[in-house]
């Protein structure tokens, strides 16, 4: 496999972090980012720094902060092989009670944010006739759950999911593959340590962890001719709930 220039948004943490890892210990170059600039830099001496790791911090929702990521994989490391899509937020609100500016900060980290980084990076990747945008998205966009109140976190995470197969059409022709990897329930801070009370919405009986979905991402990566793909790394959550 040959060695590629990965960018991670969202990469102070959880998922992203451990994609980071997994890709810079296969001997990939990596990209990293987050919004909070000091969570960032603990993260970047983390991963040990070095000659292999690069960071930017900035908001995803501003194509700036795509830009920036591009200029620095392109100055250190001479292309920009892999965009990783994974800044996100989720919260829990009643629909009744969701408004304008709530649903701006989901409409703005998850989508925009998605839509305008990668905005950014593919001009580059059609220059190289080469490459791969993996968005994150969820199951829960097609599997409602009556006492999780996610509207605003599923509109716009849906809209990721129709974003990547419109994407994958349109690029095609340029050798650039769009999928989604939609995980369940991972155990990351996010969850607070929570997450295991979601154990039973998985077929499995148990949530998973991050170096699930990093090894799902970095096989996609790795992939030729995987494309427009939704992939579930949930569990079975989105098949069906273990209620034993």
């Amino acid at each position: 496999m040959k060695k590629q220039t990965i960018i991670i948004t969202g990469a102070s943490s959880g998922i992203g972090k451990e994609v980071a890892r997994h890709f810079l210990a296969n001997g990939d170059n990596v990209v990293i980012n987050s919004s909070n600039a000091k969570k960032l830099e603990k993260v970047y001496h983390e991963l040990g720094g070095g000659k292999n790791l690069a960071m930017v911090a900035g908001n995803v929702k501003d194509k700036s902060t795509g830009e920036k990521l591009l200029a620095t994989a392109i100055e250190k490391f001479g292309s920009a092989d892999v965009l990783v899509n994974n800044a996100g937020i989720f919260e829990t609100k009643p629909f009744l009670e969701v408004d304008e500016a709530y649903l701006d900060r989901f409409l703005d980290t998850n989508l925009k944010g998605t839509y305008f980084t990668t905005q950014a990076i593919i001009p580059q990747m059609q220059k190289q006739h080469d490459g791969v945008v993996i968005n994150i998205g969820t199951p829960l966009v097609n599997h409602a759950l009556a006492g999780v109140p996610i509207t605003a976190q599923m509109a716009s995470k849906g809209a990721i999911h129709a974003l990547t197969i419109q994407l994958a059409g349109e690029f095609g022709k340029d050798n650039i593959r769009v999928n989604t990897i939609a995980p369940g329930t991972i155990r990351t801070p996010m969850h607070a340590g929570n997450a295991d009370q979601s154990a039973g919405l998985h077929l499995l009986n148990r949530v998973g962890e991050v170096e699930d979905i990093a090894e799902m991402v970095f096989a996609v990566a790795k992939s030729n001719f995987v494309n427009g793909a939704i992939i579930n790394v949930d569990g079975g959550l989105g098949a069906g709930h273990n209620l034993n």
